[in-house]
C-alpha cells in the first residue's frame, strides 16, 4: 500500500463556522458583440431571480466585489440566490489584449450580452448589483428588458453623457494624466488618492500593471461615450423595478446620489453595504424570516432619519422611501432606497 502523506493546505480565507466551500463555474457564450465571460456561485432557487453584478472600468468581478461577497453577514444572502458575476470582454483573468483596431463595445451593446447570459444559463429573472460603468449597463439592460428584472442595486451610478465642458475636462486631463491614474481617479476621490491607503496603493498597482491594460482603456473608452439614459421621473422613460441607489461617502457627487467617480462602498464599506441589501430584499418579499439587521432596526421608527449607521456623520436621507434629491427615477414613490456609505 503506499504511503499516504499528510499535506497541509491553507486556505485564502478561513470558512466561517458552518460555511461550506462555493463551487464557481465560469462560462463563456458568444454574443452578436463578441464573447462574454462569467462566472456563476451557488445553485439555481425556485421562484427566486438570480443575482446579476457587473463591476467599474479597471476591475474585474474579483476585484470589484469580492471582499463584498465574502463579507460574513453576507453569506446568509448568498445562500438564498444564486449569483452570476459578468466580467466586461477581456477583463476577465488572463484575458489576451485585442489586437490593435479592435472595435470594444459601446455600454449599450454590452447591455444587449446579458440576455445571452440569462438564455445560456436558463434564468428568467435576475436582481442586478452594478458599479459604475456596470450600474450604467444593468440600468441600460432594466430599460429594454424591464419584464427579467425584478430589482437593481446601482452603486456611484452616472446615468448622463458626458457633456462639452466634461469632454474637454477629460481630454485635457489625458495629456497630464497616464489611463491608470484617469481610472483611479474614476474609481476614488482625490481626497483617498492623496491619502494613498493601503486600499489605494492596492488598486493602483492592479491598474498600472494589468497585463490587459490596453483591454481597460477600450472599457474606459466605451464608458466614456456613453449616451444619455434619457431618464424622467413620471415619465416615458423610467425603471419599473425597485432600486436601491448607493453611492460612496467620498463621492463629489453624494449630495445627488450620483457620482462618476469617488468612494467603493462595496469595498471600504461591505458591512453596511450588506445589512442595506438585506434591507432592500426583504422589501421585496425574499427573505422574510432573516434576523433583522441593524440598520432595518435603525430605520423602523424613522425611514429618513438623520443620523448615519455608525453614528460618526448626520445624513438628511441615508434611507429614504423616494429618491427626492437624484434624477434616476425608478417608477412610482416608493420603489427607491438611497444609501450613503
Amino acid at each position: 500500500m503506499a504511503e499516504l502523506q499528510e499535506v497541509q493546505i491553507t486556505e485564502e480565507k478561513p470558512l466561517l463556522p458552518g460555511q461550506t466551500p462555493e463551487v464557481a463555474k465560469t462560462h463563456s457564450v458568444e454574443t452578436p458583440y463578441g464573447s462574454v465571460t462569467f462566472t456563476v456561485y451557488g445553485t439555481p432557487k425556485p421562484k427566486r431571480p438570480a443575482i446579476l453584478t457587473y463591476h467599474d472600468v479597471g476591475l474585474n468581478y474579483k476585484s470589484c466585489f469580492q471582499p463584498l461577497f465574502q463579507f460574513g453577514d453576507m453569506q446568509e444572502i448568498i445562500q438564498n440566490f444564486v449569483r452570476v458575476h459578468v466580467d466586461a470582454p477581456g477583463m476577465e483573468e488572463g484575458a489576451p489584449v485585442f489586437p490593435l483596431g479592435y472595435q470594444y463595445p459601446s455600454l449599450d451593446q454590452l447591455a444587449d450580452m446579458i440576455p445571452c447570459i440569462l438564455q445560456y444559463l436558463n434564468f428568467s429573472t435576475i436582481i442586478g448589483v452594478g458599479v459604475g460603468a456596470g450600474a450604467y449597463i444593468l440600468s441600460r439592460y432594466a430599460l429594454t428588458h424591464p419584464d427579467t428584472v425584478e430589482g437593481l442595486v446601482l452603486i456611484n451610478i452616472d446615468p448622463n453623457a458626458k457633456g462639452w465642458m466634461d469632454w474637454a475636462a477629460h481630454k485635457l486631463t489625458g495629456l497630464t494624466s497616464s489611463i491608470p491614474e484617469m481610472i483611479l481617479g474614476h474609481l476614488f476621490s482625490q481626497e483617498e488618492l492623496s491619502g494613498n491607503s493601503e486600499l489605494i496603493q492596492k488598486y493602483r498597482n492592479i491598474i498600472t500593471h494589468a497585463p490587459n491594460l490596453e483591454n481597460i482603456e477600450l472599457y474606459w473608452n466605451s464608458y466614456n461615450n456613453r449616451r444619455d439614459l434619457n431618464l424622467e421621473r413620471g415619465g416615458a422613460v423610467t425603471l419599473k423595478c425597485p432600486v436601491m441607489l448607493v453611492v460612496g461617502d467620498q463621492a463629489p457627487h453624494e449630495d445627488a446620489v450620483m457620482a462618476d467617480s469617488g468612494g467603493q462602498p462595496q469595498l471600504t464599506q461591505p458591512g453596511k453595504l450588506t445589512e442595506a441589501f438585506k434591507y432592500f430584499l426583504q422589501g421585496m418579499g425574499y427573505m422574510a424570516s432573516s434576523c433583522m439587521t441593524r440598520l432595518s432596526r435603525s430605520r423602523t421608527a424613522s425611514l429618513t432619519s438623520a443620523a448615519s449607521i455608525d453614528g460618526n456623520r448626520s445624513r438628511s436621507r441615508t434611507l429614504s422611501q423616494s429618491s427626492e434629491s437624484g434624477t434616476l427615477p425608478s417608477g412610482p414613490p416608493g420603489h427607491t432606497m438611497e444609501v450613503s456609505c
